[in-house]
């Protein structure tokens, strides 16, 4: 087994001014109407934390309550077979008719851009959206997918021997982000 150590990149601080440039760079993009009709879909697990304090953040500056959903990926990923165990399956819920809305999709990290892609596949059983937005916490690098955010709080580059992890208060206790070096 690889031992890792981690190095704290972003502490709560630095998250919370990442999930408000979020925030605001989304309400600037739409104008009041169209902001109205957008909908949020958190990814499960660790994308879930970042797409509820968005919406929370753009409903205290704009007074408007925007949806939000959440999204299990877990049987549409590209490497399931390959696995050494069963994925653990997390709800789907999407509480709001996602055909032709704007979904703002949320992650916590970018990378390689699988997860997105899987997460593409599983919302083409639920409908079809106007238009997907991509918002994440972090973008680390090294795609290995042509996929983009379209909105970044943080954008940290790293090399293939480094891992980027979020810690939410709702799961760990503590917002933050880690890097994780391989030895």
């Amino acid at each position: 087994m690889q031992k890792t150590d981690r190095t704290l990149l972003f502490d709560e601080k630095k998250i919370a001014g990442a999930i408000d440039k979020v925030a605001k760079a989304i309400s600037s993009d739409f104008d009041r109407d169209e902001l109205s009709q957008i909908a949020f879909l958190g990814i499960q697990l660790k994308g879930l934390p970042f797409a509820s304090r968005i919406v929370e953040s753009i409903r205290k500056s704009s007074g408007l309550e925007i949806p939000l959903g959440k999204l299990d990926i877990s049987m549409y990923r590209d490497d399931i077979g390959m696995r050494k165990t069963l994925p653990h399956i997390h709800e789907t819920d999407i509480p709001f008719d996602i055909n032709n809305r704007t979904i703002i999709l949320v992650d916590d990290v970018l990378h390689t851009g699988r997860t997105i892609r899987a997460a593409l596949d599983a919302m083409t059983d639920y409908g079809r959206p106007a238009m997907i937005k991509l918002a994440v916490l972090v973008d680390r690098g090294m795609r290995e997918f042509p996929i983009q955010a379209d909105y970044a709080g943080l954008i940290h580059h790293v090399s293939g021997q480094e891992h980027v992890s979020v810690s939410w208060k709702d799961f760990e206790g503590v917002d933050a982000v880690f890097l994780r070096h391989k030895k």
